[in-house]
């Protein structure tokens, strides 16, 4: 029996394997023609057939299916999960079993691929993670851990950049930490501040449920990744509002925040209710989406201007934070973090649903804390969150924190 680390090695070089040979067709491909009679062979026609002729490739599917399930079981934490990424990445046989095997955040309280960062959080324990903020380059960095680690071994999910503008500010979101551009497709959102700093907006790149689209007849393609067709509508979909209360007397206390989703209905957070889960990223160049009512689009005139939205959303689902109470021998306010927020901050906050009585919701489901954020050193924070709210939405939600708010202080 073969061990299963050696198979996920052999995966990586096979892998690696076919990325070299990849590399090679590119550079043929650029080198000069000594004749006009000669043409230089495309290589990158015969990737495929190297990775279907494979061994790999060509196993039973029943030996297939226990293969990747016992990867998946037995890799639970990165980076050793990134061997079940490696299964994704050997061929379209793999990686259509590999999508049906890993289950969603919600389901297994695991992140794989990247469209778990859009996916909700597991029900019953949240997902621990970590901030980390850089002063001098304005950037915050997501990452996947319990605390931050000396070594490499901490998996970054998401980065966003802070950008002043006159009249705002705004927190791009990014899938890697060295490309901020809108026109990339790492970008995934935005959240952006009015001026004072007290309302915020966040922005995501693709809509939050199902469009009724009509198919657009020409398709283009993208040569690079920053290259974006003059056909393809830059679109950002208003998926929810925050708002701190503004602080009119200067009284000491904590801050008040209110927070709407727009894309999540109030009944998500009850026993049977379920949320919006996106199962891929809809930024293909081939499938043009048109704009929601009340989203920051620039498209062409041809394009359909209306979606079809699904009815019977209901109300959206609206957190609060919860009140923080009073420690008379501290003289400080206090909650409990649980261990998880260890250095005292205006910052910290824990964000809970705010229901009306008429909705029947238990207790439990009252005070079950959503999203947790604080402070627990030097421009680092925990962020652990949970169902009905995605990475991408906490992690928005933890970023309108940092925004200066001189009337809320």
């Amino acid at each position: 029996m073969i061990p299963f680390k050696s198979i996920v090695r052999e995966l990586k070089e096979l892998k690696d394997g076919i990325g070299s040979i990849s590399r090679r067709g590119g550079d043929s491909r650029r080198w000069p023609c000594r004749s006009k009679s000669h043409v230089v062979p495309d290589l990158a026609t015969t990737e495929p057939e190297v990775v279907e002729q494979s061994p790999w490739a060509n196993l039973p599917q029943e030996l297939l299916l226990d293969i990747i399930r016992r990867i998946e079981e037995s890799e639970t934490t990165w980076p050793a999960r990134a061997a079940v990424i490696f299964c994704a990445l050997v061929c379209r046989s793999w990686r259509e079993i590999t999508k049906e095997i890993v289950k969603t955040p919600e389901q297994c309280g695991r992140l794989t691929f990247p469209i778990s960062l859009k996916q909700p959080g597991p029900r019953d324990s949240p997902i621990q993670c970590y901030i980390r903020r850089d002063r001098v380059t304005s950037t915050y960095l997501l990452y996947h851990a319990l605390v931050p680690s000396e070594g490499e071994n901490d998996k970054l999910l998401l980065a966003a950049k802070k950008v002043r503008k006159a009249t705002c500010t705004d927190f791009v979101i990014s899938l890697v930490a060295n490309d901020f551009s809108r026109a990339s497709n790492a970008y995934i959102g935005k959240l952006r501040s009015n001026f004072l700093g007290t309302k915020f907006t966040i922005y995501d790149s693709q809509p939050p449920c199902e469009l009724g689209v009509q198919p657009f007849s020409r398709s283009t393609r993208r040569y690079h990744s920053k290259q974006v067709s003059p056909k393809l509508p830059a679109c950002n979909y208003s998926v929810g509002s925050i708002t701190y209360e503004l602080n009119v007397l200067r009284t000491r206390g904590p801050r008040r925040i209110h927070c709407i989703m727009h894309s999540i209905p109030v009944t998500a957070i009850q026993e049977g209710g379920t949320a919006p889960t996106p199962s891929s990223f809809a930024n293909s160049i081939d499938e043009l989406l048109p704009p929601m009512p009340g989203s920051k689009c620039t498209s062409s005139p041809s394009l359909p201007a209306t979606p079809v939205l699904s009815s019977g959303a209901g109300e959206p689902l609206i957190l609060r934070n919860k009140a923080p109470r009073w420690h008379e021998q501290l003289q400080c306010w206090c909650l409990n973090f649980k261990g998880r927020v260890t250095v005292a901050s205006v910052k910290n906050f824990q964000l809970v649903a705010a229901v009306e009585q008429s909705h029947n919701f238990t207790p439990e489901e009252q005070e079950k804390s959503i999203l947790q954020f604080g402070k627990i050193g030097t421009d680092i924070f925990t962020m652990d969150y949970g169902y009905p709210l995605s990475a991408f939405q906490a992690f928005a939600i933890c970023l309108s924190s940092f925004d200066t708010k001189p009337a809320c202080e």
